[in-house]
């Protein structure tokens, strides 16, 4: 079935100034100060239940761009979005699945997961919301315009993750140069996949989340267009140090801090001098 044309509920102007690396200065010069970009964290999780349609859908209804998620796989081979390695806390496995503790997102099929609510735990409102698909995730981000943070969650659960993940982004678009210039971001914790990934598409950009040592930075550059710590973990002399290193795409490393809070995110991330925050 051919794919529905995308519905772009921003502007192209709107849309390009959040794009990654927009408040980049000129080569050998410092960036600008900008107010850092702000990502829905699993959606806007704080309206919403995380990492679901209304998630997205809740972002969106606030102006939130970019959204960042997790993706992990089924038992079946299914690529799905979920943060927890199990399904306790956002769903009722527990009830519909009683005796299959202690619910492990991989050994449930994408069938299984169908039949979970994955909403009623966050508000009566959001009974029978679903646990997505990626590919039911990617098509309502491209319906609203929406851009996304994607992040390889636990990989060493799933092998070859990397070039599944990267293959259903082929199918579903997302690998033309529309989205990979300014709409998508590929990042996990296991720096040998994020490695895969770049090998995989170069073109897409990449990050690495953590606060890796500074002598591993420049290594890492060579492959992470992103460095993305924990708000706490971004000091100032680590901040400097990611900041002097070009990326695989020439342009200055960015880093995206997160585990700060809607709160204080934003401004404290400005006041670092850090491009973005995941809120």
């Amino acid at each position: 079935m051919p794919r529905r044309p995308i519905r772009l509920a921003i502007g192209a102007a709107a849309l390009a100034a959040t794009a990654v690396g927009t408040a980049s200065a000129a080569p050998g010069k410092p960036a600008m100060a900008a107010a850092p970009l702000v990502i829905a964290h699993r959606g806007a999780a704080h309206r919403a239940p995380e990492n679901t349609i209304a998630a997205v859908d809740a972002a969106h209804r606030i102006g939130r761009v970019w959204v960042e998620n997790d993706v992990q796989r089924t038992r079946d081979g299914q690529l799905i979005v979920m943060h927890d390695a199990t399904l306790r806390r956002t769903t009722d496995a527990a009830r519909v699945f009683p005796a299959r503790a202690p619910w492990r997102v991989g050994d449930f099929t994408a069938a299984d997961l169908a039949r979970l609510d994955a909403g009623s735990w966050f508000g009566k409102r959001f009974a029978g919301e679903r646990v997505p698909t990626l590919t039911g995730y990617l098509r309502r981000l491209d319906h609203n315009g929406q851009a996304l943070l994607l992040e390889l969650k636990s990989p060493a659960r799933y092998p070859g993750i990397e070039a599944q993940t990267v293959a259903l982004l082929r199918k579903e678009g997302w690998l033309d140069r529309a989205h990979t210039d300014r709409r998508l971001v590929v990042q996990s914790f296991c720096v040998p996949c994020v490695r895969t990934v770049h090998a995989l598409v170069p073109q897409v950009r990449t990050g690495i989340l953590g606060a890796p040592r500074l002598r591993d930075l420049a290594r890492y550059a060579r492959f992470a267009d992103q460095i993305n710590p924990p708000m706490a973990e971004a000091r100032p002399a680590w901040i400097s140090a990611v900041h002097r290193l070009r990326g695989p795409h020439g342009r200055l490393l960015e880093i995206y801090a997160w585990g700060a809070g809607t709160g204080a995110g934003a401004p404290a991330a400005a006041a670092r001098g850090i491009e973005g925050v995941v809120a």
